[in-house]
């Protein structure tokens, strides 16, 4: 007669077996995007070009000089986070799990570089997603009427990414 405590440990021995062996099958690949890609992740009306940098994409966009001449410094600041803080870099991080983080550069035609944010993968989490998101979306909508919230974003973008500025267009 097989005594309970021992079928017990039995079933459990056996439990942690199956177990180990369900987690020695092939990791899930680590998947990153190629530039066209990336590129493709986002709708951007002007040029938008992509690489892959290591883990990191980096999506360079033209942002139009009539933007800084009229908007000056606010706008000269909040031209990265508008794409970086939208569903198609959201998407782009649920699709390629091996990317550690997305930068947007913004430059003027000719190449002159505006200001550049980086936002990690593990930066925000759902709800701060979400709030990123409302945040933006605001600012995108309703931004030229109301440079108060496009200043909302550029304070958002500072809190949550690595940024840089070009003093040229950002000193006041």
């Amino acid at each position: 007669m097989v005594d309970r405590r021992h079928m017990r440990r039995l079933g459990v021995a056996a439990l942690a077996a199956v177990m180990l062996l369900g987690g020695c099958g092939k990791k899930k690949e680590l998947a990153l995007p190629t530039a066209k890609e990336i590129e493709s992740h986002y709708t951007y009306r002007g040029t938008l070009t992509a690489r892959l940098n290591g883990n990191v994409a980096e999506v360079t966009v033209v942002q139009p000089s009539s933007q800084i001449t009229r908007g000056g410094v606010l706008w000269a600041k909040v031209g990265p986070y508008i794409l970086l803080f939208s569903d198609d870099t959201q998407s782009l991080f649920k699709d390629y799990p091996g990317l550690a983080g997305v930068q947007i550069v913004t430059e003027l035609a000719g190449g002159r570089e505006i200001a550049r944010a980086l936002l990690a993968r593990n930066e925000l989490s759902d709800i701060l997603w979400r709030r990123s998101l409302n945040i933006a979306g605001q600012a995108r909508r309703d931004g030229t009427k109301r440079p108060s919230l496009l200043d909302d974003l550029v304070r958002w973008g500072e809190e949550h990414t690595q940024y840089e500025y070009n003093k040229k267009y950002t000193s006041t």
